[in-house]
């Protein structure tokens, strides 16, 4: 049986009145890509920060490597790492020493600090440009450091917030690779995506969420075939079908 890392249990957050989750429960099993899928406002942000232990639950928990993250938040962070969408560099420090300042930030000593970051440097394709100011880098450079940042302190759950928005079709193979490679390595990741093609290709499973509710949970496959033959329908179909064609602005 495959084993669980990551529980959510009944999770639920609101704003003043505005209920932004609403009864979040999912399991995330060792070793697995899961997707979570959402249109704007459907409360995906939200309970990623609540999973992350940026954000606390006004009910339910989550556990994650048996540790909650209502009663020890501190063992739970020790376990992930988080690559966020915005990006979090320092634009006048070179690649180099912004990856040894954030494994500094993980614990790490400066020695491996170094030592990892020039192996994730050179995992990402950048060991050239280590000592490269950030602020000469592209776009896609620039999205592949950070990845390589969430991956100092080796966690053992990595948070992959749309890792690919808005750069070179490059990049995004070479991203792409390194996170199947991750997979490969028996690393769990939570991925977040507005390309469904994306979801389709990395992820062992989707959870669809809206109105602050998981509508969907399966693998690709099957959500595609609860619509029509796997093989014609997209990701995407399946998507517009459950969360329909409204825009969310």
């Amino acid at each position: 049986m495959a084993e669980e890392f990551l529980v959510a249990k009944e999770l639920h957050k609101s704003f003043n009145e505005h209920k932004a989750v609403d009864g979040v429960s999912f399991t995330i099993y060792k070793g697995e890509i899961f997707g979570f899928l959402g249109p704007n406002g459907a409360g995906k942000t939200t309970t990623i920060r609540m999973l992350s232990t940026v954000l606390e639950p006004d009910k339910g928990d989550v556990t994650v490597g048996g540790h909650s993250i209502k009663h020890d938040a501190d063992a739970v962070r020790a376990l992930i790492g988080v690559c966020p969408q915005e990006l979090a560099l320092y634009e006048d420090l070179s690649a180099l020493d912004n990856m040894v300042f954030f494994g500094r930030m993980v614990g790490l000593g400066g020695k491996e600090a170094k030592a990892q970051a020039l192996q994730h440097l050179k995992m990402m394709g950048l060991e050239k440009r280590a000592k490269g100011k950030i602020s000469k880098f592209s776009g896609g450079m620039k999205r592949r450091i950070n990845l390589a940042i969430a991956l100092m302190g080796d966690p053992a759950l990595l948070f992959l917030d749309e890792p690919t928005v808005g750069i070179d079709p490059q990049s995004r193979n070479n991203i792409y690779e390194t996170i199947e490679g991750l997979r490969d390595g028996g690393m769990t990741m939570l991925y977040t995506t507005h390309y469904m093609e994306e979801a389709n290709r990395l992820c062992d499973r989707v959870a669809i969420i809206d109105g602050g509710k998981i509508i969907a949970l399966d693998t690709p496959h099957n959500l595609k075939k609860k619509i029509g033959p796997p093989d014609k329908v997209t990701l995407e179909d399946v998507f517009l079908n459950l969360t329909g064609r409204s825009l969310r602005d």
